[in-house]
């Protein structure tokens, strides 16, 4: 029975995994996004200093 020689299935399994792993996330990670992000201009909140009349 083929099926139970592992022999050509896990070498091809093995290459499939280095391909994903090494290939495909470079690929992934050199993909130029159309929109650049921008930041927004952050403003600090001032807390108002209260006289207590006690």
């Amino acid at each position: 029975m083929p099926q139970l020689n592992p022999l050509p299935w896990f070498t091809i399994l093995m290459f499939s995994w280095v391909v994903l792993l090494t290939i495909i996330p470079t690929k992934v990670l050199d993909h130029i996004y159309p929109n650049e992000f921008t930041l927004l201009d952050v403003k600090k909140y001032q807390d108002p200093n209260w006289t207590w009349l006690w």
